[in-house]
């Protein structure tokens, strides 16, 4: 089955950095598209990233552009995210996602990996 597992969150200080990874197995890796995705205590889930399977396109949330950067591996079936410069409204859980269609819609979701930011 699909699984998806995120790893390297942690708690960070505000302007600090933190690669967050999530390993793929049960599918074709290098054909789906796959995205990041934070929820934050009493929010909704909301995207963060997204690449497509060949990591040739990307796109980001307007509030991690150039922050934050998506890529992936396909010849280890991993996904990162690394993300820079990171400020206390980036606490959340972090979920690794593979996603489908024109608008790259999650099928399928890893457990989450807490991101805190805090002084």
């Amino acid at each position: 089955q699909v699984q998806l597992v995120e790893s390297g969150g942690g708690s960070v200080q505000p302007g600090g950095s933190l690669r967050l990874s999530c390993i793929a197995s049960g599918f074709t890796f290098s054909s789906f598209a796959m995205g990041w995705y934070r929820q934050a205590p009493g929010k909704e889930r909301d995207m963060v990233a997204h690449i497509s399977s060949t990591g040739g396109r990307t796109n980001y949330a307007d509030s991690v552009k150039g922050r934050f950067a998506i890529s992936r591996h396909n010849g280890n079936n991993t996904l990162y995210l690394q993300m820079n410069s990171l400020k206390s409204e980036d606490t959340a859980v972090y979920y690794c996602a593979r996603v489908s269609g024109l608008y790259w819609t999650p099928i399928s979701w890893g457990q989450g990996t807490q991101v805190t930011v805090s002084s």
